[in-house]
């Protein structure tokens, strides 16, 4: 929804914002460290519903309308919060509660605060961002700001895909006027305002085994037979349209004397744009097996379509950058290779902005930090954006 140039009501709202963030400076550590000590590994259904229950309260108690769904992956949280979602113009947040990392990991490495950063598993991606949107609508709350219905989505499937999530996240995407995604700012903290698209494909090739020194000629390699897929496919990457290949995964055979009649691999490919993803998909899926003999599969595991920069994007970020100001922040943009669900929202033709999460470092790393400056100030700036874009 287009609300024109900043009014005054922002400008007298954003002081009172942003003292209210640095009041809640503590609370936001504590909430991050809570949430920190509870692995959630995509995919482990226990662990994830009981990070689940926890968000769950936590919400509740911030006085939202909260709806658990159901599904195959985990439960998929949905707070509701100011006027019923119908009035129109509303706010959808989207945010994932899973981590890449596995149980045990909160123990080995448990949440420490110091020199202004917060380190753990997870506190990057994503639940910095996660615990500053709680935080941001409760202090809109607080100063009694929040007139417009604010949705939000708390997924468990966003690192494995999110094929069970995108339903819901495609069909509340349709009905909001914006969508605001607290994943990791870009270095500097600027929005990202586009996203490569991606798929992972699987490369399943059937030979036939024999023995590898009395009658190889028996045998069809299905090692030989994916190596060279591989090769071939190589040529599907395009620097100039910055269209990537990546075979993350590859293994088969059975014993080292025997023609290995199986071999598997997965591969990553990135793109920026619908005709790349076609061009792509052409390549890995019109192909026959290049021996005779072998059979190939190929199986697709995970997609989310490209998020350009639309006009619609350009403008919500025009606004945004005019909202940060009055915080005292440079808001810059950019594109980033890595997906989010924000991409499924910006499928559906709606504004988007993403990396509206704290700065920080180590995403899927070990060193994992976030500055708790940017913790804050982020969480000023997602409660404006709420109250004002």
């Amino acid at each position: 929804m287009d609300r024109g140039p900043v009014a005054d009501t922002a400008a007298e709202l954003a002081p009172r914002i942003e003292a209210a963030a640095a009041r809640r400076r503590r609370e936001l550590v504590d909430r991050l460290r809570v949430l920190t000590s509870l692995d959630a590994p995509s995919a482990d259904a226990e662990a994830l519903a009981a990070t689940a229950d926890l968000l769950g309260a936590w919400l509740a108690g911030l006085g939202a309308r909260v709806a658990r769904h159901p599904t195959h992956a985990g439960p998929l949280l949905e707070a509701e919060f100011g006027p019923p979602a119908d009035a129109g113009d509303v706010a959808l947040v989207l945010c994932h509660y899973d981590t890449v990392w596995p149980i045990g990991t909160a123990a080995e490495r448990p949440f420490r605060a110091e020199a202004g950063l917060a380190h753990g598993p997870g506190v990057l991606d994503m639940r910095g961002g996660l615990v500053g949107t709680l935080v941001a609508i409760d202090l809109l709350r607080e100063l009694e700001a929040l007139k417009r219905p604010v949705r939000i989505l708390l997924t468990p499937d966003e690192e494995s895909g999110s094929a069970d999530s995108r339903p819901l996240i495609a069909e509340r995407a349709r009905e909001a006027a914006v969508v605001l995604v607290p994943e990791p700012a870009l270095p500097g903290g600027a929005l990202k305002t586009s996203r490569k698209g991606w798929i992972v494909y699987r490369l399943l090739v059937r030979g036939r085994a024999a023995h590898a020194g009395l009658e190889p000629e028996r045998g069809v390699s299905a090692i030989d037979e994916i190596v060279d897929w591989l090769l071939d496919l190589r040529a599907v990457a395009d620097p100039d349209a910055r269209t990537t290949v990546s075979c993350g995964q590859l293994r088969g055979g059975s014993a080292v004397n025997v023609v290995p009649d199986w071999a598997e691999a997965q591969v990553d490919v990135r793109f920026i744009d619908a005709v790349e993803e076609s061009r792509v998909r052409a390549a890995f899926t019109q192909r026959e097996p290049l021996r005779p003999g072998a059979g190939v599969e190929v199986e697709e595991v995970h997609s989310r379509p490209p998020f350009p920069r639309s006009s619609e994007t350009a403008a919500a970020a025009v606004r945004a950058r005019s909202l940060a100001a009055l915080l005292g922040l440079a808001l810059g943009e950019g594109s980033a290779g890595g997906v989010s669900d924000g991409n499924l929202a910006a499928a559906q033709g709606v504004a988007v902005l993403d990396g509206l999460g704290p700065e920080g470092a180590g995403a899927h790393a070990r060193d994992e930090r976030v500055e708790i400056d940017s913790l804050v100030s982020r969480t000023a700036l997602l409660a404006l954006l709420v109250a004002e874009l």
